[in-house]
């Protein structure tokens, strides 16, 4: 598996831990908002072989608590378990982040023991979640059960939504509550611009909007909390 990003140390990637983090090529959604295009489009080379990786990883035991195995979608990958169990094996906590498109995966995953923590992304509302993700005549089939299967409660997990003032409102996340009710944590992050997001003119809301829509959440979730806004 060729790695197309390693962070060598994050505090915040893995809640709580002191990890690193490893960014895998490659995504089936095409969010105009992302961060990270340039893993998704193809445009982004390799930075390091499996072999390489894991020759970092083997120096850091002891240094490092944990690996954050982000993308891109980590999911895409077929060989995605056995690369998991290859850094369980070598003593890391690992989390990872997916957008639940590839519940066989991320099942495989699950029932293996092969992460401690995962972080899904819920991308809006059922209605509007076709055109936040730039694909048309989406099923969500695959992401309910994604959600379904991470509230089994086989390992910690957390659902959020990148929250983008163009795409997002009061009934959008109705939708996402209902979709994700009865969860033990969910995380709003207001969107923040960078050089590699695809599409321009988007924004965070306002101070006062997330706060409401941080009320509707409680509704349906245990812990809602705003992550990345002072």
């Amino acid at each position: 598996m060729k790695i197309y990003g390693l962070q060598k140390m994050t505090l915040l990637d893995y809640p709580g831990r002191v990890a690193c983090t490893i960014f895998l090529g490659g995504c089936d959604f095409r969010c105009p908002y992302c961060h990270n295009f340039e893993l998704v489009d193809g445009s982004a080379p390799a930075v390091m072989e499996e072999e390489e990786l894991f020759s970092f990883l083997k120096k850091r035991k002891g240094l490092l608590d944990g690996a954050a195995v982000t993308g891109g979608e980590p999911c895409l990958y077929p060989g995605l378990p056995d690369f998991l169990r290859k850094i369980k094996e070598l003593g890391y906590l690992i989390k990872l982040d997916t957008n639940g498109n590839h519940p066989d995966v991320l099942k495989q995953v699950l029932d293996g023991g092969l992460a401690d923590y995962v972080a899904m992304d819920i991308k809006n509302s059922p209605e509007r979640y076709a055109e936040t993700i730039g694909k048309e005549n989406f099923s969500l089939a695959n992401i309910r059960e994604s959600i379904r299967l991470l509230m089994k409660g086989s390992a910690d997990y957390e659902f959020r939504t990148t929250v983008v003032d163009e795409l997002h409102n009061e009934e959008s996340f109705e939708g996402i509550g209902r979709m994700v009710e009865g969860a033990g944590r969910f995380y709003l992050q207001p969107f923040t611009d960078r050089d590699t997001v695809p599409f321009g003119n988007l924004h965070a809301p306002s101070a006062e909007k997330i706060r409401k829509y941080s009320e509707i959440m409680k509704r349906y979730v245990t812990d809602v909390q705003v992550r990345g806004m002072d």
